[in-house]
Parts: structure tokens; C-alpha cells; sequence
């Protein structure tokens, strides 16, 4: 007889599923057969990395955040900055944007380790807030409402250039989207992961088997910060222009509904829900420009009554088969 291991159980977690390098390949097909689309493949590719590093703290860790966009607009504004001032390389931007997105969601991660779930709330929503509050003061460094201006991004590794048409941007984010994928599933899939949904399903009992989950909190929360810092990154690099639109609570909620569209607790639920929902914002925005935040609500009130389960039957099925192989 065979003994399933908890080794075992992490490996199968972990490993490629067949349908998984399809997935992957199909957005950067989309880009070389429909140059037009590297706009919109860009912006969905940014918002689920974003919704990704949302998921780490609300769907594995049980942390309910309403001021995410604090950690999108410190890497966002980081990059810029350092592409403005000290080089325009954007890999190395990238890492440093990550390096201040994690130092700033460390010294946060300790006002979220007490508390009632509605003072946690509070907490993240008002440090977004404060942060939000700070740019706009500082305008000789943010730029205030006018945002930064005058960042010149060089080529991607020295080779690629970032061109008029979106195209290198798209590519740039799609890559960046699968090199977080991939490690954030080897981190919830590891010893550490399970520790998180131990503290995510009751935090008293996780502390009572031995878990220190005060540090796997800030540890959760630094790398959801450092995640959500390289999504602000790539959109400054893609744009060579960041606002304090970033920091903003539409941010924080429009990431929010992502994660609640695709689903928690489930890496691929962040994808789906930046996908549907900068997908429908497209749509929508095209057809009634007025009106078109009353149909993504109506799409929200329906997914919640008749349930995510009926509606979205084929990514829940893949969700399934992700749990149980």
C-alpha cells in the first residue's frame, strides 16, 4: 500500500498542469496576431499581478485589505523615480520598485496583527489614504495632480525598446505576470503557504499547534506588498507616466473586485477576475461611456445571486482540479 506524503500533497500542488503552458501561450499569440489588442493585454496583464499580490493577503492569509493600492503606488512612483533620476533600465527598476513596496507593506504589516476584521479594514484603507495625502503634498517630488512627467524608459534588458504600439510593453507585462505566477505558486504550495491557510481558517489554532503566525503575517504581507510594488512598476514602465490616481480607493476596490470575480484562495482567480473585469471595462466603456460602471454592477449583483460557481463554470472546474491533484 502506498503512503501519501505531505511532501507528496505540496509536490502535486506545485507542479504544471497540461493545460497550464496553453494558457500561458495564448496571450502572447494574441499580441503577435492582433498588434491592436497590446493596449488592453497590457493593462489586463498589470491588474493581475496586482490581483495576484491581493489574493496572497486576502485569500491565503484571511486579511482583509481596502488600501492595497498603497503598495501599487509606492512601486509605481519608486520606478519612476528611479528610471527619472538614477537610470532607466527597467529590470533594475523593477527590483528596487519591489524593494520599496516590501519595506513599505513590513513597517504596515504590524498594524494588521491586532484587531477586529472591520480595524483592520480601517487600517489599510487609511494607510492608502495617507499615502495618497503625502504625493499630493509633496509636488516637487510626485509631481500632485499633474503626476510625474518626463520619465524616458530604456529597452528591456538593453535589447528591447518600447515602442509606440504597445507591443514591447504587452510582451514585457505577460512576462513579468508568468515570473510572479510562478513563484507565488511555489510560495502557497510550500510549508510556509499551508502555514498561511492554517492562520487563514483560525488563527488561535494555528498558534496553538505551533505556528508563529505574527511573523507569518508581516512575512505574507511583505510579499504581497512587494508583489503589488512590481504591478505599479510595469505600468509605470508602460507608460512612462505614473499619477496619484495610483494610490487612489477606486484602485484598491477595482483589485478588490477582481479578486472577488475570479475568486480567492487561488492564484489563477486574480487572472480571471483582471481579465473579465478589464475585459468588461473595455467593452462596456465603449459602448456606454456614461453608463458603463451601472453594468459592471449589475454583472457583480448577478455573479453574487446566482453564483460564481453556475456563471463561470470552466475556470471553477480548473480551480477545482488545482485543489484536489
Amino acid at each position: 500500500m502506498t503512503t501519501i506524503t505531505v511532501q507528496d500533497v505540496l509536490h502535486r500542488r506545485a507542479r504544471l498542469r497540461p493545460w497550464e503552458p496553453l494558457l500561458w501561450l495564448a496571450p502572447f499569440l494574441v499580441v503577435a496576431a492582433f498588434p491592436g489588442t497590446s493596449f488592453l493585454i497590457n493593462q489586463m496583464a498589470i491588474m493581475a499581478v496586482f490581483a495576484i499580490s491581493l489574493d496572497l493577503v486576502l485569500g491565503y492569509t484571511g486579511i482583509m485589505s481596502l488600501g492595497h493600492a498603497a503598495f501599487f503606488g509606492m512601486g509605481a512612483f519608486a520606478a519612476g523615480l528611479f528610471a527619472k533620476f538614477v537610470m532607466p533600465e527597467p529590470i533594475v527598476g523593477l527590483l528596487f520598485a519591489m524593494g520599496v513596496g516590501g519595506l513599505t507593506a513590513f513597517l504596515c504589516s504590524f498594524t494588521v496583527l491586532r484587531g477586529s476584521e472591520l480595524t483592520v479594514v480601517m487600517v489599510t484603507l487609511g494607510v492608502s489614504l495617507i499615502l495618497l495625502e503625502i504625493g499630493n503634498y509633496m509636488t516637487w517630488l510626485t509631481g500632485g495632480a499633474d503626476g510625474l512627467q518626463g520619465i524616458m524608459m530604456g529597452p528591456v534588458l538593453g535589447v528591447f525598446p518600447f515602442t509606440f504600439d504597445g507591443v514591447t510593453a504587452a510582451y514585457y507585462s505577460l512576462v513579468i505576470l508568468l515570473v510572479f505566477l510562478f513563484i507565488c505558486r511555489r510560495v502557497v504550495g510550500s510549508p510556509f503557504g499551508n502555514s498561511l491557510r492554517a492562520i487563514r481558517d483560525n488563527r488561535l489554532r494555528a498558534a496553538a499547534i505551533g505556528i508563529d503566525t505574527h511573523r507569518r503575517i508581516v512575512m505574507g504581507y511583505t510579499l504581497a506588498g512587494a508583489v503589488a510594488a512590481a504591478a505599479g512598476a510595469v505600468q509605470t514602465h508602460s507608460m512612462s507616466f505614473v499619477s496619484l490616481e495610483a494610490f487612489s480607493f477606486e484602485k484598491s476596490a477595482d483589485v478588490l473586485l477582481m479578486v472577488v470575480i475570479g475568486g480567492t484562495g487561488w492564484l489563477y482567480g486574480g487572472v480571471v477576475g483582471a481579465v473579465v473585469f478589464s475585459g468588461l471595462h473595455h467593452v462596456l466603456s465603449d459602448l456606454t461611456p456614461q453608463y458603463w460602471t451601472f453594468w459592471v454592477g449589475l454583472f457583480l449583483v448577478i455573479l453574487m445571486r446566482v453564483g460564481r460557481d453556475r456563471l463561470i463554470r470552466p475556470w471553477t472546474w480548473l480551480k477545482a482540479r488545482g485543489s484536489h491533484d
